[in-house]
């Protein structure tokens, strides 16, 4: 399947933190054809392995998303959230949302909120109930809701904008190196789709316990330097290749894994730039505390508009993550 495809894929799927069941099935029936044994663990992870003699390598990237969280329902009919993750309401505001069962529904500012200043407790959700009981038979405390905007690539440009590009653009790379990698791999591999990360690096965690990995390698999406006005908080650009992580808020990578994987994209002819995040972290931060410490480093692609309801990608930079993917899992280690 196609990246572009899989992303559609992955995006029509419901999955914010903490609740990532759906999304977690559908890619759990794409990676079954090419895995030897799939589990999932207690907190939600998606383990998919693919057996061999060498080193243990998890690759990990997370399968929530940010997303809203019901917490009361009013009078009218109307809906007060919860945040689940980085949302800030500015870049949320109008942007139309979906649950689970279907129900659609458009995020709103009140009248006398100071836009500049906008909280989440001074904006609702307008699901178009006219009482607190026509309401409650469409949604319940505690029901969650992600954005529902399109997935689009204006053809030529290589570029795709969508929602959750962070981070179901590096799920999609898991999967097209997955379904690349040979009958017989020389490393004993583990991907792992991961649990809440956008609330904290916490299905990481549990992950890289359970499977006490040899090296970590996260992929996730990483912030760019390519736009009017950059506040210069990544070090990327769009369309120049995967990016090898150095450090970001929650990690410094191991500097052997770093110089490993900038010694096969070279040698197989992959573009890489170098990655440096000021704030904000991924799976990485969780994987390479695990146990006595695990030699960690990271595949990210660039991304712009990270945590808002379009963000955007090159997806030849998500074909170059696959093939740094496909590359580590086979080399010698």
């Amino acid at each position: 399947m196609e990246l572009l495809e899989l992303i559609e894929t992955l995006n029509s799927a419901h999955g914010p933190s903490g609740d990532e069941g759906s999304v977690r099935a559908v890619i759990e029936k794409l990676a079954a054809p090419y895995a030897d044994e799939v589990s999932i663990d207690t907190l939600g992870n998606l383990i998919v392995r693919k057996k061999g003699s060498g080193p243990k390598v998890l690759f990990a990237a997370h399968m929530d998303s940010i997303g809203f969280i019901v917490t009361h329902i009013e009078e009218k009919g109307f809906l007060r959230v919860g945040r689940l993750g980085g949302i800030s309401p500015k870049e949320a505001v109008y942007t139309p949302v979906r649950f689970k069962n279907g129900v659609r529904g458009l995020l709103v500012p009140e009248e006398k909120a100071d836009f500049g200043k906008l909280k989440l407790d001074e904006c609702f959700l307008d699901i178009g109930a006219r009482s607190e009981e026509e309401a409650k038979q469409l949604v319940r405390v505690g029901d969650t809701a992600v954005y529902d905007t399109a997935v689009f690539a204006n053809e030529g440009s290589g570029q795709v904008f969508s929602p959750y590009l962070d981070n179901r653009i590096s799920c999609a790379v898991l999967l097209s190196a997955l379904e690349r990698l040979p009958r017989d791999c020389p490393n004993d591999l583990y991907f792992a789709f991961t649990v809440q990360e956008e609330v904290g690096l916490r299905g990481a965690r549990t992950a890289a316990f359970g499977v006490d990995p040899d090296y970590g390698i996260a992929v996730d999406v990483t912030d760019v330097d390519d736009t009017p006005g950059s506040e210069k908080s990544g070090t990327t650009q769009l369309g120049k290749g995967a990016a090898v992580k150095v450090m970001d808020s929650s990690v410094i990578c191991y500097p052997a894994v770093v110089a490993k994987l900038e010694d096969l994209a070279q040698k197989h002819n992959i573009p890489v730039q170098r990655d440096i995040l000021r704030g904000g972290g991924t799976d990485a931060g969780a994987i390479h505390t695990t146990r006595m410490g695990v030699r960690t480093g990271g595949i990210s692609v660039p991304c712009r508009y990270i945590h808002t309801p379009n963000e955007a990608s090159d997806l030849a930079d998500a074909r170059a993550c696959a093939d740094l993917v496909l590359a580590f899992a086979q080399a010698e280690l």
